[in-house]
């Protein structure tokens, strides 16, 4: 056996403390899932998008029927003051129908958030939650997402408010704030653990 020099017994203090350092690390690792499987994995939240519905085709048969593809996007806003649904950039195509005296809108939604996750519903405007009388133009279902969105899933009835159009949009333009009320669960609890109650 080597005798320790003087720079090695000066070295041994440093090298305890990397030692104890990784021990600590390796105990976070190893107990952060049960942690986070502590964390609330459902939520509700209310938030506004403010869209700008943009007609991009239709076809109309007189007297029988019409039919209106849109573009839709605009910002949202978390009316609670929360960061869950705040400042995400929403994006959607929808089919407005006018067929036989029945009128309905169907389409599908992207939101993106700064960070580029992204969650993405369908909805439809025949599907309304008798529960949520305020909420009176249909359904919003939350189908998944990516990054802190991955597993999302949820229901969301919404309202619609019409909006003056600004001067200068294209013919057939609307302006409509879409409010909704969000209940859901994520599949890694990270998103719906911010807006828990």
């Amino acid at each position: 056996m080597k005798p320790m020099t003087l720079s090695a017994i000066a070295a041994l203090p440093a090298t305890m403390a990397l030692v104890k350092i990784a021990l600590v690390s390796g105990a976070i690792v190893t107990f952060a899932p049960a942690i986070a499987g502590a964390i609330e994995k459902k939520g509700s939240t209310s938030y506004t998008s403010q869209y700008v519905f943009r007609p991009v085709g239709n076809i109309d048969v007189p007297n029988v029927g019409k039919v209106t593809a849109y573009e839709m996007a605009g910002p949202t806003v978390n009316t609670k003051g929360e960061p869950t649904f705040d400042k995400m950039q929403a994006r959607c195509f929808a089919v407005s129908v006018d067929s036989a005296g029945n009128k309905w809108i169907d389409g599908a939604c992207s939101m993106t958030d700064n960070d580029g996750d992204v969650v993405f519903s369908t909805f439809d405007t025949r599907d309304l939650d008798r529960a949520q009388p305020a909420m009176d133009c249909g359904t919003h279902t939350i189908t998944g997402g990516t990054g802190k969105y991955k597993g999302i899933t949820g229901r969301e009835a919404f309202s619609c408010q019409t909006k003056p159009t600004p001067a200068g949009q294209p013919a057939g333009t609307l302006v409509i704030d879409i409010p909704h009320n969000t209940f859901g669960k994520s599949g890694d609890g990270f998103f719906w653990a911010l807006i828990s109650q």
